[in-house]
């Protein structure tokens, strides 16, 4: 943990001053166009992607559309948890920012203002670790929709260490957490939110949100199945009713 801390020279420190270096050199523009992606663009494209796959998922038949709409429901409860799971961590590591260590850094961030010490710690970055949990929940809905989420993901991360606000090691970590305790933890969510999810869809109008409208329920096991009377039969209750 201390090596963490120090921040001497090092790959990481090296990787830093790369990717921020090009901060210098790219025009006022991009600069601003990265520091609004990495603060809520990625999230925010990731909150829609979700969206995206709910709406598809109503399309589908009720056991296809109870068992997406779990996973979507699982993936941002997943990442709030990995929040929470990253605040005691944060605190047990304990790295600075890397502009608090670093000399020469362009912080992209108006939130941190170098030398004010409102700076919180760095490991792990907790916008990785968010946009990461919400790719790896997409991946269990979708496997198309998760690997645009992952991609968002790591591009989520070299936004980070491209505004001076992260080390490549804290994307390292933000990255594994978001995916650790999504996978890890989604057999046992998915157990205990599919019968919450099963009681919604009877629901009249609850049950839109995991169906689209017309959609017919799934008829239970052992239901009598309604027979249509042969013509002769037919014929001969309508002379019987006459």
């Amino acid at each position: 943990m201390a090596g963490l801390a120090t921040g001497g020279p090092n790959v990481d420190v090296g990787l830093l001053y790369e990717v921020n270096g090009a901060a210098r050199q790219a025009p006022q523009w991009v600069d601003t166009a990265v520091g609004l992606a990495g603060e809520y663009g990625i999230l925010l494209a990731l909150v829609l992607l979700v969206l995206w796959c709910w709406r598809g998922a109503r399309r589908q038949d009720e056991p296809d559309a109870v068992e997406s709409f779990t996973a979507l429901v699982w993936a941002p409860l997943a990442a709030g948890l990995a929040l929470l799971v990253n605040v005691p961590l944060r605190e047990f590591v304990g790295r600075p920012r890397p502009f608090v260590q670093h000399d020469g850094l362009q912080v992209l961030d108006p939130g941190f203002v170098p030398g004010l010490g409102n700076a919180e710690f760095s490991f792990v970055s907790g916008h990785t670790t968010l946009a990461m949990a919400l790719g790896a929940g997409l991946f269990v809905v979708s496997r198309k929709a998760g690997l645009v989420g992952i991609g968002l993901a790591l591009l989520q991360g070299l936004c980070r260490v491209y505004m001076g606000v992260n080390y490549p090691t804290d994307v390292i970590g933000g990255l594994a957490l978001g995916t650790a305790v999504v996978l890890l933890l989604a057999p046992l969510a998915m157990a205990l939110l599919t019968p919450v999810v099963r009681a919604v869809v009877r629901s009249p109008r609850a049950g839109r949100l995991v169906r689209a409208r017309g959609r017919a329920l799934a008829r239970p096991v052992g239901l009598a199945q309604p027979q249509t009377p042969p013509a002769g039969l037919a014929a001969h209750d309508k002379d019987l009713a006459a």
